[in-house]
């Protein structure tokens, strides 16, 4: 089951220019990956035991672009790591739970990842992730 906070994805219109908030703040962007099936670009920022995403849109049809479309720059999704996410899929569906996709697919960093919509989970868009295992990498 989901065990803590992962991090906390924000989206913005560029991450060239937000990072430099969090680079005042004295943290550091340590990576910055292309996710080609989402449409996004993402910046990965440890912040203690966990870590913000800043998510800028590649293209204009997708989730992002959509987001910033309707809400503009800000909190997108709140993510909590699991070792368990077929398990956690499952009790979710079972619960009733509305998940935005059939089966988890990859995410940055290679992570295997579902999300819940918002109505499931109090106004908020939640991400469960799941680092790839060895040797296979298909989630549990």
């Amino acid at each position: 089951m989901s065990k803590s906070i992962d991090h906390i994805g924000i989206a913005v219109e560029s991450i060239d220019k937000a990072r430099r908030f969090y680079e005042a703040l004295g943290l550091e962007v340590t990576a910055i990956e292309e996710v080609p099936q989402e449409g996004v670009r993402v910046a990965l920022i440890p912040a203690g035991a966990s870590r913000i995403e800043l998510l800028e849109a590649t293209s204009a049809d997708s989730p992002i672009a959509k987001f910033l479309q309707r809400r503009g720059e800000g909190l997108h999704h709140l993510c909590f790591a699991t070792d368990d996410l077929g398990s956690d899929d499952r009790t979710l569906r079972r619960e009733g739970a509305v998940l935005l996709r059939e089966q988890p697919t990859r995410g940055a960093e290679g992570c295997w990842v579902q999300f819940v919509h918002p109505k499931s989970a109090a106004g908020v868009l939640i991400e469960l992730s799941e680092r790839p295992r060895e040797p296979t990498g298909e989630p549990t």
